[in-house]
């Protein structure tokens, strides 16, 4: 068996083991090593996972981390969901409408599709339950709108896709990924009107909840410190007034000052314990893309990734045909794995069969992350349906039927943006930005 096979076999049978997927990119690398490789080679390893972090751009992740737990913990979402309320009025949806669009702006501040799911979940979850929508709906509808977060910037898998592709601008990224997110979102939004009419969940004025409208004039100025947080980021971005990385350190400071001292519902104990949660998730990831440094290395040395370009792209001539195969994959891939992982694995695979075709590096780069926002909310994993089924105290399987609904919506949105690559290319061209 070659060693290509041998590395392939282990990571693979290391997570159906149940093994961490870091610990099997490690491991499978390791053997991978071993098999084809001088056993002293190994010690290459410490090298290869200090060299897969020591990136610059990989400051921005625990930053943007950080900063969606301190715009959840400042009282962001509620004040979010008054001002949308006020905007939607009481009607049939008007709750689901509001949920899918607090979900698109929190994803503009925390770039983490679970954070903007839990968020908005606390906030809204009680509120669409009295007003008549079954929770299973409700949960379903938050994860799917809190996947967005991976397209509209700041988003931090767009963030690693930049680092793991030679030569591609974040910023052009950044830009491409926000008319996508947003068509995402109104693919959303369609269905989610539509069943609540049908059903007649949140009957109209006088229905109850729904009838308590705040007022435009007080919501918005309470939200205003919010709406103002994707604006400080891309404007600041657009302008040249920083980089990527220093938005990220601008959007830390930025909620602390509003949760401390505008909404004042943050402590500075509280902003203490932030840092501590942030440093523990920030860990899991910054372990990931370590180790997966081991198993990037080997698989190079030993001509795995280039072996196996070479079979996808020998598949067959058209180029359109093997897209639809590559998302088709990807989508199985975010079923079960986080995004961060997808891109590890995938990405020195993808390399060669992207430039053998020619395709757009930005453009492409927006169809993995609209693939990847799909299987968020896609069972058998589907990390943000988890988050919202946990808030919700339902079942994941109860959120099946209606998770099916969502995916083929924004599928609907993944196949125009495929057919129209200028829906994500047009807004970093007129910014300016290599494309």
């Amino acid at each position: 068996m070659s060693p290509d096979l041998w590395m392939l076999l282990a990571f693979v049978g290391l997570l159906i083991s149940g093994v961490p997927v870091a610990f099997a990119l490690g491991l499978g690398g390791a053997v991978g090593i071993l098999a084809g490789l001088s056993p002293s080679m190994l010690a290459t390893l410490g090298t290869n996972t200090y060299n897969g972090i020591a990136k610059y751009p990989l400051i921005a992740i625990p930053l943007f981390i950080l900063t969606g737990l301190i715009f959840e913990r400042a009282g962001v979402a509620a004040r979010l969901v008054r001002f949308a309320q006020a905007l939607i009025g009481p009607r049939h949806g008007g709750l689901a409408v509001v949920a899918v669009l607090v979900c698109m702006i929190m994803g503009g501040m925390s770039g983490s599709g679970p954070a903007d799911a839990a968020a908005v979940a606390m906030v809204m979850l009680p509120s669409m339950t009295r007003a008549g929508y079954p929770k299973p709906f409700s949960a379903t509808l938050i994860a799917a709108s809190a996947s967005t977060a991976i397209l509209i910037p700041p988003s931090v898998a767009l963030i690693l896709y930049s680092i793991v592709v030679p030569g591609v601008d974040l910023r052009a990224l950044f830009a491409a990924g926000l008319f996508p997110g947003i068509l995402a979102g109104l693919a959303l939004l369609g269905p989610a009107v539509l069943v609540s009419r049908r059903h007649g969940w949140e009957g109209g004025v006088g229905g109850g909840e729904a009838a308590a409208r705040p007022r435009v004039g007080e919501s918005f100025r309470q939200a205003l410190p919010a709406l103002f947080a994707p604006v400080l980021i891309l404007g600041g971005l657009r302008s040249g007034l920083f980089t990527p990385t220093e938005a990220a350190v601008v959007a830390v400071a930025y909620g602390a000052l509003v949760g401390l001292f505008l909404t004042r519902e943050m402590r500075w104990r509280d902003l203490w314990e932030l840092l501590g949660e942030a440093a523990v998730i920030s860990g899991v990831v910054m372990l990931i893309i370590a180790l997966a440094g081991i198993f990037a290395w080997s698989g190079t040395m030993l001509g795995t990734f280039r072996h196996l370009a070479e079979w996808i792209v020998g598949l067959t001539d058209n180029g359109t045909l093997l897209l639809i195969l590559i998302m088709l994959a990807v989508l199985l891939a975010g079923m079960v794995l986080d995004a961060i992982s997808i891109y590890l694995i995938m990405m020195p695979i993808l390399i060669p069969v992207m430039q053998h075709f020619g395709w757009n590096p930005v453009w492409f780069g927006i169809l993995l992350a609209m693939n990847i926002a799909i299987g968020q909310f896609t069972p058998p994993v589907a990390v943000n349906l988890m988050v919202t089924t946990e808030v919700a105290k339902i079942r994941l399987e109860q959120t099946v039927g209606w998770a099916l609904l969502f995916v083929v919506a924004m599928a609907v949105a993944l196949a125009l943006v495929a057919l129209f690559p200028e829906i994500a290319l047009w807004l970093p061209r007129v910014l300016g930005y290599n494309v």
